[in-house]
């Protein structure tokens, strides 16, 4: 049983990212209905809409992974994911474990062609827990394998740019944290013929941030926002 119906979870997560109403309120909303039962890795989100998507077997064509920046993105641009035939799989204040202990729940078993992998934001948070850098790197390379393993092309998308969390101001070294991971996220791929979305040069300022014209609370895109992302990864994905 749900805590907070989904049309309510939406409404309430507008409401609250327009009012720029403080982050961890919006993430104890976002992970209330799972965590609070002890779903700590979220199969319960999508747990009916995969049913639906298996029982019709009409599978999408590409699956978004992610955390709440995916789950924006869905919720903002549902035209972009219905036109195109992907499916949105994001989950507020999700590290790159909780990820991939629903990959196969969330990802592999609606068999796409292909699947967006964006990871690691909430781990240089800190979220739950410290999780080193190396980690974060070889959860995202895990996923790689389970989706090749399954003939699903993986391609892995750049953690966006983040100066500073507004949840976790101790956090002070963002900004190069992400990007050292993301330089062994590149070179993985090129190394192994895997497909790079690069989203944070197209979206960092000078200080490896993501500018206040682009987000209200420099780590989540505006909903405009998402249009250079989405430029970037059709790009990608059709070649």
């Amino acid at each position: 049983m749900e805590l907070i119906p989904k049309k309510l979870y939406i409404c309430i997560v507008k409401h609250t990212y327009m009012k720029k109403t403080t982050l961890i309120i919006l993430f104890t909303i976002m992970t209330l209905s799972g965590f609070a039962q002890g779903d700590w890795c979220g199969f319960e989100r999508y747990r009916a809409d995969n049913e639906r998507i298996i029982a019709s077997g009409e599978f999408p064509e590409v699956v978004f992974m992610g955390n709440s920046i995916t789950e924006y993105w869905a919720l903002y641009h549902p035209d972009f994911f219905k036109k195109h035939n992907f499916c949105g799989r994001g989950i507020g204040g999700q590290t790159s474990t909780q990820m991939l202990a629903r990959f196969t729940a969330d990802v592999i078993n609606l068999h796409p062609k292909a699947v967006v992998i964006m990871a690691g934001t909430n781990d240089v948070a800190h979220n739950t827990y410290w999780v080193e850098p190396d980690k974060v790197v070889e959860n995202i390379i895990a996923m790689c394998q389970l989706a090749r393993a399954n003939d699903i092309v993986p391609l892995i998308g750049s953690i966006p740019p983040c100066a500073s969390f507004a949840w976790n101001p101790s956090i002070k070294d963002a900004a190069q944290t992400i990007v050292d991971i993301n330089k062994r996220l590149r070179d993985y791929a090129e190394a192994n013929g895997i497909v790079y979305v690069d989203y944070h040069t197209a979206l960092a300022d000078k200080r490896n941030g993501l500018p206040k014209e682009l987000s209200d609370d420099g780590c989540h895109p505006k909903p405009d926002t998402f249009y250079i992302m989405e430029r970037l990864v059709l790009e990608k994905i059709e070649n």
